[in-house]
């Protein structure tokens, strides 16, 4: 188990333009306080975290990578939901040894959450005062969640990329969305092309209504679930070749985006 009393949060890269990626439940690391409590295997946590999102995002210009487990607190939860203190928020997995959580303990994790959200604002606020901006929202998901030796989830209801937009305004941002859909599709990989969808799985969550909330009209969050084909989910084992085509994929969209921009902010 990473037990640490590292930063909780690192705001990295290039903040002069209008591209972020987060990558808010990439992180492993616990307060030992919180480590004291928890039951859930290492292996079972790590399946649920967001592993190598940090360096999907890695090569857009401006960065915010969380290094604390979701399983302290989950950014991407609304700050009620945030500490989980039962098996019944946290998908029927035993977190902690004697539920729910001392009320000190989650108390300082909500200070994390508070901490994070207060810095995310003054960074978006000077970012939102140049015009529109957009944020890739990074996540990951399981599609073998019947055991190591499964068969993947089915196709359909699977994409290798799920694009969520559920706060997303459509009627300003849709030609952004757009535009990142056909680009991701169109960058290709040694694999071939990438399965990308629009909310099929996921529609995005805490981070995006959060920012789409505070910046009407100037922000477009693209809440992206890649699908753990990049790595192992059952062993953690990662595919770093995968990873850095991923990454360049995400990268190139930005020309495409940045018109999309243009257009958005033009009278």
């Amino acid at each position: 188990m990473v037990i640490t009393e590292r930063s909780a949060f690192e705001f990295v890269g290039d903040w002069s333009g209008q591209f972020i990626a987060t990558a808010i439940h990439n992180g492993h690391d616990v307060r030992p306080e919180v480590a004291a409590e928890l039951i859930l295997s290492d292996e079972d946590r790590l399946r649920e975290e967001d592993p190598h999102t940090d360096e999907i995002g890695a090569l857009v210009p401006a960065r915010v990578v969380v290094r604390r487990s979701r399983f302290e607190v989950d950014l991407n939860r609304s700050r009620e939901k945030a500490v989980y203190r039962s098996a019944e928020e946290a998908w029927g997995l035993e977190v902690v040894r004697d539920p729910p959580l001392d009320g000190a303990v989650v108390a300082r994790s909500l200070e994390v959450y508070d901490a994070f959200y207060g810095e995310l604002g003054r960074r978006l606020d000077v970012v939102a005062e140049r015009g529109p901006f957009v944020v890739f929202d990074i996540h990951s998901y399981n599609h073998r969640r019947e055991g190591a030796a499964a068969s993947e989830a089915p196709w359909a209801e699977n994409p290798e990329v799920n694009v969520g937009t559920g706060s997303l305004d459509r009627d300003r941002f849709g030609s952004v969305a757009d535009a990142f859909i056909d680009s991701l599709t169109q960058a290709g990989t040694s694999a071939g092309p990438l399965d990308v969808r629009e909310n099929v799985r996921f529609r995005g969550q805490q981070l995006a209504a959060w920012t789409h909330a505070r910046y009407p009209g100037r922000a477009a969050v693209l809440a992206l679930e890649f699908k753990k084909t990049f790595m192992d989910e059952w062993t953690g084992e990662a595919d770093h070749a995968r990873i850095d085509e991923l990454a360049r994929a995400v990268a190139s969209t930005i020309p495409a985006l940045r018109e999309a921009l243009v257009e958005v902010a033009t009278p």
